[in-house]
């Protein structure tokens, strides 16, 4: 993936230790929530781990109630490793994951979010409380680098960065560096989690870009960079990624009824190509020149996915691309419009 790093940097947004100013690099905490992560949770913790990173670091493994492996493999790792330890989160869901780690992890400066299916760069944590430092923000984050194992995997993760796939989404795509409305994951300073209460319950999906939007309401900057980056694990099936991208849809909803003027062209843009599609089909009995729309999309998404540039697939990935890109866009339109959580303002 080509990115371009921008050049410039930002005035602090507010006062804050550069590393110079410090004896010793800033403490750092890690957090991660877990659920059925046995494929992957290993190589997640030893991504952490690894990290060439000279301050104090730690990890908390917020374990919800897994129907694999998931929890006897966290309990090796916290015995194997002074540095891991785990509180549970009954409930499951992500944002008590990671409220209940954040409250678990002591007297650190720096939180950082990792997934159990997530692997951070070896410079990952370096970078982010370089960046923090540099441009005063109260959250960094970068690239979700999708990266597929089986021939699947590695079409979903062709789609997942790709414009065609996920729109002009820098967290996705790449991009220059600057301030933006949201980022991947994300390595916040610890103050501004304590100013805003954390992460919002209520949002089971959507909680990183809730979390985002109230920073940059109460007048923090959150800045992207393509210099950081989280290798990620797709979805193995596609009823799988269908359920993913359906709450990604339904979730957005809920965002866009809870914070008013924070939707766009881009998520308006799958719901819709799915109207369109499903009124092409329905009406095409009546009148078939109704059928041209859906046979338009389907023409579209079958040569875009089929043209995908990406030098990790192999020519039978590509075969995936025309079912995954619709099953994406379509999935995601139909979790938006028949979303019908609503959440009372607090």
């Amino acid at each position: 993936m080509t990115t371009q790093h921008h050049d410039e940097t930002p005035q602090p947004a507010e006062t804050a230790p550069s590393a110079a100013d410090r004896s010793t690099p800033p403490a750092v905490g890690v957090v991660m929530p877990i659920l059925n992560e046995e494929r992957h949770l290993r190589e997640a913790v030893d991504a952490v781990l690894g990290q060439d990173y000279a301050g104090d670091l730690h990890l908390v493994l917020a374990l919800g109630p897994s129907s694999d492996g998931t929890d006897q493999i966290a309990a090796q790792l916290c015995a194997e490793h002074p540095a891991v330890r785990s509180v549970t989160n009954p409930s499951g869901r992500t944002p008590e994951a990671l409220n209940a780690a954040i409250a678990a992890l002591g007297d650190t400066d720096v939180v950082v979010r990792v997934d159990g299916h997530g692997v951070l760069d070896p410079d990952y944590v370096r970078t982010a409380v370089e960046l923090l430092d540099e441009t005063g923000a109260a959250n960094v984050g970068g690239l979700m680098d999708a990266e597929g194992v089986t021939s699947f995997e590695r079409a979903v993760a062709a789609a997942m960065t790709s414009r065609l796939g996920v729109g002009a989404s820098r967290f996705h795509t790449g991009g220059e560096a600057g301030p933006a409305d949201t980022v991947y994951l994300g390595v916040f300073r610890r103050e501004w989690l304590t100013r805003l209460g954390g992460y919002d319950p209520r949002f089971v999906r959507a909680q990183d870009w809730e979390l985002n939007h109230r920073i940059r309401e109460a007048g923090g900057l959150v800045w992207f960079s393509p210099r950081l980056r989280v290798a990620y694990r797709p979805r193995p099936t596609l009823a799988a990624l269908a359920r993913q991208y359906r709450d990604y849809g339904r979730w957005r909803r809920v965002v866009a009824r809870t914070h008013s003027g924070t939707i766009n062209a881009r998520y308006l843009a799958p719901p819709v190509a799915l109207v369109g599609v499903v009124a092409g089909l329905v009406g095409g009995v009546l009148w078939w020149p109704l059928w041209l729309v859906p046979a338009a999309y389907l023409v579209l998404t079958t040569a875009g996915g089929l043209s995908v540039r990406d030098p990790r697939l192999e020519p039978r990935d590509r075969t995936w691309l025309p079912v995954i890109l619709p099953t994406m866009h379509l999935a995601w339109g139909w979790g938006f419009l028949t979303s019908r959580v609503r959440i009372e303002q607090a």
